[in-house]
């Protein structure tokens, strides 16, 4: 996570090492985030792995910073991977910025979230769970965000490794369509 001398005399509410203090209690819930305003800072991957993760969030929160914003919950932010370039969203309390940086999730712009506990490598599991409830209910799953909550620092005083599974998904009229045809034919 971000390096201490990131954190001095900041007035944010996070802890030492850059892991939120407070986050949403999300766990097992559909979320709309929809129309919030996020600040989005890229972030280098190489096969879906973060390249200097600290130094990207560093970077973000002096950015936040420098343009007088305040985030929604300090130091919880939505990171999502990718081969080679991810990106880290942090949801902010304005209403609107001016800068490149921001901008306004569409609206609805729906989450299921999972709280996870354990290492990252048991991870798989849980984000085969959602995506398998989600096609269940005929919603198409989207995008898939992670939220570090815990780092090695701070993990053994808050209850082990957590981290959000965050996955946006979408209404589908097909699948929707496709379950009920499913249903129908099993009553035949």
């Amino acid at each position: 996570h971000l390096s201490q001398r990131s954190f001095i005399n900041m007035g944010q509410p996070r802890l030492a090492c850059g892991c939120p203090a407070h986050f949403p209690k999300w766990h097992n819930q559909d979320i709309d985030l929809g129309a919030t305003l996020v600040h989005e800072q890229g972030a280098p991957m190489f096969l879906h792995m973060p390249i200097g993760y600290e130094a990207s969030l560093d970077r973000q929160l002096k950015d936040i910073q420098r343009l007088g914003l305040h985030e929604q919950w300090p130091g919880f932010g939505l990171t999502q991977s990718a081969m080679f370039r991810g990106k880290i969203l942090a949801p902010l309390e304005e209403a609107s910025s001016l800068s490149h940086k921001t901008y306004r999730l569409s609206n609805p712009y729906m989450l299921r979230v999972r709280l996870f506990k354990g290492d990252i490598g048991g991870i798989k599991k849980t984000v085969k769970e959602i995506q398998s409830s989600l096609l269940d209910e005929g919603k198409m799953p989207k995008e898939l965000f992670l939220s570090y909550l815990t780092c090695p620092q701070c993990q053994e005083k808050r209850g082990g490794m957590q981290l959000m599974v965050l996955r946006h998904w979408i209404q589908s009229d097909k699948l929707q369509q496709k379950i009920r045809q499913q249903a129908k034919n099993t009553k035949n």
